[in-house]
């Protein structure tokens, strides 16, 4: 169960090797979480990231999942929940794609669209209905402001975290009242290994300050984090701009 600060004692990773994922679980750990269980694809990389978790003193586990093989999710993370209460569950996993590329090969685009929404949907509805079993827990989402309005450097993984994020604010609405929260991170760019080497846009962050504004939502049980906070205001402005004006935009 949640300590009375609404912090979790045991958590679920969906992306067991997202750097973004890994910062929050070692922020929760030093705060209160117990237990972590990282899914992810088997590799040394998830192995690592747990032995490394357990040198924080947390009792770390791992669990095979592939979010591109939907028809596994239930059994998968169905064994996570036969071992007890999760008390939160980080949908954290997604990826960039490469823009260019990806518009030369239709197929690779498939690929970025079925990882970051259908395989989100799919794993969000699995655990959304096992918290909502045993009654209580959270579900975090990492959006991004990609998916705020559609760029032309980034369209592709743009439009498929504006599915993800739709589909959780949905999740959200069907879940009130349930004993189940559901809250929205909205990153904007996040300096990482994955993102080394690309543009860097305006109002960028880390891996700990997306943590630090996790386990602030949690507290205050928000709907929807922004990191930073001023994205909010920024994207509020970026929407209503015509689009003869928006594509003009350096962005």
């Amino acid at each position: 169960m949640k300590d009375a600060s609404g912090l979790p004692q045991s958590l679920l990773v969906l992306g067991g090797t997202s750097e973004i994922a890994l910062a929050t679980a070692r922020r929760l750990i030093a705060r209160r979480t117990r237990t972590v269980w990282l899914a992810g694809r088997p590799s040394p990389a998830l192995e690592e990231a747990a032995a490394h978790l357990r040198t924080l003193g947390a009792d770390v586990r791992t669990v095979a999942f592939d979010a591109l093989d939907a028809e596994s999710h239930e059994t998968a993370l169905g064994k996570v929940f036969a071992e007890g209460d999760v008390d939160m569950v980080l949908l954290a996993f997604g990826i960039l794609g490469d823009q260019a590329y990806d518009e030369r090969e239709p197929l690779n685009a498939v690929r970025v669209a079925q990882t970051n929404y259908t395989g989100a949907v799919s794993a969000g509805l699995v655990t959304a209905r096992a918290l909502q079993t045993q009654g209580h827990g959270s579900l975090v989402v990492f959006s991004s402001v990609a998916g705020e309005r559609a760029r032309r450097a980034d369209f592709i993984y743009g439009s498929s975290k504006a599915g993800l994020d739709t589909f959780a604010q949905g999740l959200g609405d069907a879940l009130h009242g349930t004993g189940v929260h559901v809250m929205v991170v909205r990153p904007g760019f996040v300096r990482s290994r994955r993102t080394a080497g690309l543009h860097q846009a305006p109002c960028a962050t880390t891996p700990e300050e997306v943590a630090t504004a996790v386990e602030l939502g949690l507290r205050r049980r928000s709907e929807t984090v922004w990191v930073p906070g001023a994205l909010r205001v920024v994207m509020s402005a970026l929407r209503h701009l015509p689009r003869a004006v928006y594509r003009r935009l350096p962005l």
